[in-house]
């Protein structure tokens, strides 16, 4: 009889252990740190079905699919108030909520870099994980694949959202009308200078933190206070900031609006940073952060709601909808002029989502 040689292998060294090209090649080692990490930690139905794909069962009746897919290439990748891996799932999930829809699956891809240390990717993964729970949503299929040392910077991540839409419902970057109202959740710049402190190692008396959240239950929130249609438009503004985003919005609608500075909401530090490093807050990027478009009619209930929710509860009324052929978006000063608000120029603060 003869004798048959068993594979073994050990388990991962989640503390001093390192990613190597073996990880990616498809082998043993590939389905061990899919089984020891990825699976283990993202554990549901359709991922334990093992397959190259997720079979998912279909939305509810008259319900429409909404997909949504971003990268994630951020620069710490560990900073003040999250890290790459919630950020990967924050970011998708909104982008599938500003749609109006309820976020339910993601798929995850990752690139890693030969030398990584295993245990900063197990805490990744493992935020990452606890992001999606705390969303309520799966992480159902992925892929991981991996790069020589010097060819890639740690991780990269690659999300796609999946979510459902109610029949009937329509919101989007074309739908803003003249009158409507501009309304925003909260604070802006967190984000963009809580990394970029980070990154450049700059000391503040009060950390800035990250607003990096799901923001689906406030998008329910909101929706639910108003009538269907009252909510024009909803975007998360993150990279080039409010500012581009408001311009995004004005040429897809055909409109031009108008700000208020003194109503937009900035915390001290984030504008004393700002104003030390010659940036502008409206420009930085967030990532727990929406402006909603709202008809009039309709703007004080859904502020309420807002308000209500832990993250609105320092919403704004900011501004409104204009008609405008040249689609500009201006702001009314604290000095009483006006200025023009234009899109973004150039790459202030790179590698920030």
């Amino acid at each position: 009889m003869s004798s048959v040689k068993k594979d073994y292998l050990r388990p991962l060294d989640f503390r001093h252990g390192r990613v190597d090209m073996n990880h990616g090649a498809g082998g043993r080692v590939s389905a061990q740190l899919v089984e020891e990490l990825f699976v283990r930690a993202f554990d549901n139905e359709a991922l334990r079905q093992g397959n190259d794909g997720a079979l998912l069962p279909p939305p509810p009746p008259g319900h429409r699919l909404v997909m949504a897919t971003d990268a994630h290439v951020i620069s710490p990748l560990f900073f003040p108030g999250g890290d790459i891996g919630c950020l990967a799932v924050h970011g998708t999930v909104n982008d599938v909520a500003m749609m109006g829809a309820t976020p339910l699956y993601l798929s995850a891809s990752f690139i890693l870099e030969e030398g990584f240390p295993l245990a900063d990717l197990q805490r990744i993964v493992e935020s990452m994980a606890a992001a999606a729970r705390e969303a309520g949503v799966a992480i159902v299929t992925g892929d991981t694949k991996v790069v020589e040392r010097g060819k890639g910077d740690g991780v990269f991540i690659s999300t796609t959202g999946l979510g459902a839409l109610p029949p009937e419902r329509v919101i989007g970057g074309a739908r803003a009308r003249p009158g409507d109202v501009l309304l925003l959740s909260g604070s802006i710049g967190e984000h963009g200078v809580a990394v970029l402190s980070q990154r450049e190692s700059l000391d503040f008396d009060t950390t800035i933190r990250s607003d990096s959240a799901a923001l689906h239950t406030l998008v329910a929130a909101m929706l639910a206070a108003a009538p269907e249609g009252a909510v024009r438009v909803l975007r998360d503004p993150t990279r080039g900031g409010l500012a581009t985003t408001l311009n995004e919005i004005a040429r897809q609608s055909a409109v031009g609006m108008l700000l208020q500075e003194a109503a937009i909401p900035v915390r001290p530090q984030v504008a004393a940073v700002c104003e030390l490093l010659g940036l502008d807050p409206l420009y930085i990027a967030n990532e727990g952060k929406l402006v909603a478009v709202v008809a009039p009619e309709s703007a004080d209930a859904v502020l309420a709601a807002m308000r209500a929710h832990p993250l609105g509860h320092s919403a704004a009324r900011i501004g409104q909808v204009n008609a405008d052929p040249h689609r500009f978006v201006q702001m009314a000063t604290a000095f009483g002029g006006r200025r023009v608000v234009d899109w973004l120029s150039g790459e202030p603060l790179p590698r920030i989502c």
